[in-house]
């Protein structure tokens, strides 16, 4: 086998050939839309204004920035090289293979995890409504579905994509526009708040605005599945360059746009924000009857949603790591144009983890949660990294492919970066992420050793 070489993959990382083309550019366009509306802007955002009060705005704003410059790297890398292994492709094309292995698995290990934890929020919202009906019936009933429509062909991961995420912008844009009307005094009924609940921007002081800007950083996670479904897209190149380009408005709207207005609405320090929701304390506020039950209507469309992304991108990335030679190879078998028994494998994976809530919730469960805590500047990392080395290679060997270019190149890639380890280095700070920190660093470690370990005999085979 001719030896591998940093820069140089061992296979050609263009569009997968063996996967079929079946998503179209109306289920694209909805990923990318609905993609940066998760769960943790509905379910976590409440402890992130409880500690930050007013400067929540700032701090999704910062975390915001940041986002923006990841996802325009990985655009313009996706762009050029399309492929279903997305930023773990691109790192083992820039970097070396155990780069790609290292960032692949990691990321999988990250997907399948949070397919359990998804389908346990789930199911507690669906009892909630039954009570009385097992919470393990319900997580097995969303596994089944969600893994027989990853199964069956990618136009129904397309399909479940476009509708929930209609239903999450629907009802996001809603919320906007109402709180928009009650803090300008024109929703009839109510009385406009003013700025009277933004006195005191930093109630907490520089601390509550850390905790608040950690926990907006993770709740962007997920907008990678768009590069990664892009490779199956009727036109990938179109794809990634529509969606990259309009990250910037879709963040500004639906995270910092509700995070002002929540705040303005609301006293951040009520406590109805933790226990209800800031979704459900604003609507509340206004006298929206209902409320309540409303918003867990879409919270359980976001968790079923992220629950359906998870399935679907963590399967791609294994077949892609399994096509480069980064795994077992029966994970790459396609059938239908869908590598079937990635799928299954992922699902498994993550109906493991919800066994392990139940069994294990005292030790084994939070271990792996704080094994993934960091995982998603981990990847991020790479990104920034893989493409400060492939852009220079771009514009000499093909310019052509540069559908998409990096701001101001390479300074805004190192302003990321640094934000990045400013990230990290606030993490240490933190007793609550410091454990996350580390246990994402020691696997990290693993793999990377394992994936260097791996290439070192490639070459010498």
């Amino acid at each position: 086998m001719p030896s591998t070489t940093v820069g140089t993959p061992r296979t050609p990382q263009e569009p997968d050939v063996s996967l079929s083309h079946g998503l179209k550019q109306r289920h694209l366009s909805m990923i990318a839309l609905g993609g940066v509306i998760g769960a943790g802007l509905f379910v976590g955002s409440g402890a992130g204004i409880a500690a930050a009060g007013p400067s929540i705005v700032l701090a999704y704003a910062l975390s915001g920035l940041l986002v923006m410059l990841v996802m325009r790297m990985l655009g313009e890398m996706s762009a050029a090289y399309p492929s279903s292994g997305s930023f773990s492709a691109h790192a083992e094309r820039a970097i070396g293979p155990w780069a790609g292995f290292t960032a692949g698995w990691s990321f999988w290990v990250l997907l399948c995890t949070a397919v359990g934890l998804e389908g346990i929020g789930a199911a507690k919202i669906v009892t909630g409504w039954l009570p009385g009906t097992p919470e393990w019936a319900w997580v097995a009933l969303f596994m089944v579905v969600f893994c027989g429509a990853n199964l069956a062909a990618v136009k129904n991961f397309g399909e479940f994509e476009f509708w929930f995420a209609a239903l999450k912008v629907g009802a996001i844009t809603l919320f906007l526009v109402l709180g928009v009307l009650a803090i300008a005094g024109l929703l009839p009924g109510t009385d406009s708040p003013g700025a009277s609940h933004l006195t005191g921007f930093l109630p907490n002081g520089g601390e509550g605005l850390v905790v608040g800007l950690l926990a907006s950083v993770f709740a962007y996670g997920g907008l990678e599945t768009v590069t990664i479904a892009a490779a199956e897209s009727e036109n990938p190149v179109r794809g990634v360059a529509s969606a990259v380009r309009t990250a910037m408005w879709r963040i500004a709207l639906f995270y910092i746009g509700s995070m002002a207005v929540i705040v303005t609405l609301v006293p951040w320090d009520a406590k109805e924000v933790v226990e209800k929701g800031p979704y459900v304390a604003a609507l509340d506020q206004l006298g929206i009857p209902g409320a309540g039950q409303v918003m867990n209507v879409v919270v359980l469309a976001a968790l079923l949603s992220a629950m359906n992304a998870n399935i679907y991108g963590s399967s791609r990335i294994a077949y892609s790591l399994v096509e480069r030679g980064q795994g077992p190879k029966a994970l790459g078998r396609v059938s239908g144009g869908v590598p079937r028994t990635a799928v299954l494998v992922s699902c498994v994976f993550g109906f493991v983890c919800v066994l392990l809530s139940y069994w294990r919730p005292d030790d084994v469960f939070p271990w792996l949660l704080n094994m993934i805590g960091a995982v998603i500047l981990v990847v991020w990392i790479f990104i920034a990294v893989s493409q400060l080395r492939l852009r220079g290679r771009l514009e000499r060997e093909a310019p052509e492919k540069l559908v998409v270019r990096m701001w101001a190149f390479p300074v805004l890639t190192w302003v990321a970066l640094a934000g990045m380890t400013a990230v990290f280095v606030l993490m240490a700070r933190e007793p609550d992420t410091r454990v996350q920190l580390y246990s994402t660093g020691a696997m990290t470690a693993f793999l990377a050793v394992v994936g260097y370990i791996r290439q070192r005999r490639r070459a010498r085979s």
